[in-house]
């Protein structure tokens, strides 16, 4: 996925930089607060209507590729 097509942003005009949804001013974190707190993908989509099921999966996909990476530290 090029840059361009990522789904989470980060831009510091929107939100002070907090990582939202693309297009929107979705923060991506209320997503994971969300599913944390128990509510299902379907009652997190109602609350936040600008994301739709297709972005919130690629989102949690997205994290997941980059939590399965291993990570690359100096030493």
């Amino acid at each position: 996925m090029s840059p361009s097509n990522n789904i989470i942003v980060k831009d510091p005009d929107i939100l002070g930089g907090t990582p939202v949804f693309r297009g929107t001013r979705v923060p991506v974190q209320a997503l994971f607060d969300s599913l944390e707190s128990g509510e299902t993908l379907e009652e997190f989509l109602e609350g936040f209507p600008s994301v739709t099921r297709d972005v919130a999966i690629a989102a949690l996909e997205q994290a997941k590729e980059f939590l399965s990476n291993p990570l690359v530290t100096d030493r």
